[in-house]
C-alpha cells in the first residue's frame, strides 16, 4: 500500500472534517459519513500496521450505502452538484470530473463488493489472484477520497 504514503496527512483532516459533518439529523446521511470516515480510517490504519490486503477488504464497509439505496436516499444530500477539477486534489482521479456524489458513491460501493467477490472465488484470500488487487484497492481508496474532498469543498 506503498500509494496511500503521499496522502496520509490529508486524510487525517478528510477524516476529522467527516466525524464533524456526521453530527447531523439526517440519519442516512450521517450513517454515510461515518461509513467513508471509517473506510478512511481502515485505509489509514492498514497502511500505518502494514496490514494485508484480505484483513482491510474484511474491514470495509458498503452496508450504509446499500441502506440509502433501499430508502431511497438523494446522495446530493451529501454534497449538491458535479466534481469540478477544482475538487479534484489527485491528478488520478481527473477522470471523474463531472461526475456527482451519487455516481462516485455507486462506484465505491461497486468496488467494494467486487474486492469481496473475488475474495471468496479464491478461497478466502486475494493473494494469488489474477487481478490486480493494489491498483484496486489504490482506485477504491481515491475514490473515497475525492468524496470526501468533494463534501468537504461545500
Amino acid at each position: 500500500m506503498e500509494w496511500i504514503k503521499l496522502s496520509i496527512s490529508p486524510v487525517k483532516d478528510l477524516i476529522a472534517f467527516l466525524n464533524k459533518k456526521s453530527k447531523t439529523n439526517d440519519v442516512q446521511k450521517k450513517q454515510l459519513l461515518i461509513e467513508l470516515r471509517n473506510n478512511l480510517n481502515v485505509f489509514s490504519n492498514g497502511f500505518l500496521n502494514e496490514s494485508p490486503y484480505d484483513v482491510v477488504i474484511d474491514l470495509l464497509s458498503n452496508d450504509a450505502y446499500q441502506n440509502a439505496i433501499k430508502e431511497n436516499f438523494p446522495f446530493r444530500r451529501l454534497r449538491k452538484g458535479k466534481i469540478y477539477s477544482i475538487h479534484v486534489k489527485d491528478e488520478r482521479n481527473k477522470k471523474y470530473v463531472g461526475w456527482d456524489a451519487e455516481k462516485l458513491s455507486d462506484k465505491i460501493d461497486e468496488k467494494i463488493t467486487e474486492l469481496r467477490t473475488i475474495k471468496k472465488l479464491n478461497k478466502g484470500s486475494v493473494k494469488g489472484v489474477k487481478n490486480n488487487i493494489p491498483m484496486m484497492m489504490s482506485n477504491l481508496y481515491f475514490r473515497m477520497k475525492l468524496l470526501a474532498d468533494f463534501i468537504k469543498a461545500e
